[in-house]
């Protein structure tokens, strides 16, 4: 989850991401291996929301957030890898239940 310690404020409608462990080798639907260096075109990455600026309406810290590899700006803090970008920049945002109704596919898209 966030560091409580981490004291960034974010301006504005930044929203800054730490990047989801775990995007290495994966298998294709046709047990195909794909290794962590082949670089498919435009692949959206998953990421967990660290900090949000004051004009973010979306999104909260804590949120699981899909956005794309090319669009962001990366920057180091206290040795952890965070991507820093714009609301409009995100694609969806995971929701861990389905608040309004059990028939949800649990992405705000």
């Amino acid at each position: 989850m966030s560091d409580p310690r981490l004291e960034i404020q974010m301006l504005h409608d930044r929203v800054m991401v730490a990047p989801v462990q775990g995007e290495g080798e994966r298998r294709s639907s046709g047990g195909i291996v794909i290794p962590a260096t082949a670089q498919p075109a435009k692949r959206l990455v998953w990421g967990e929301v660290f900090g949000t600026g004051q004009h973010v309406r979306s999104v909260a810290v804590g949120d699981r957030v899909l956005y794309a590899q090319d669009d962001h700006f990366e920057v180091d803090v206290t040795g952890r890898t965070y991507v820093v970008l714009r609301e409009r920049d995100l694609h969806a945002v995971a929701s861990e239940t389905s608040e309004s109704s059990s028939s949800g596919t649990g992405l705000y898209l």
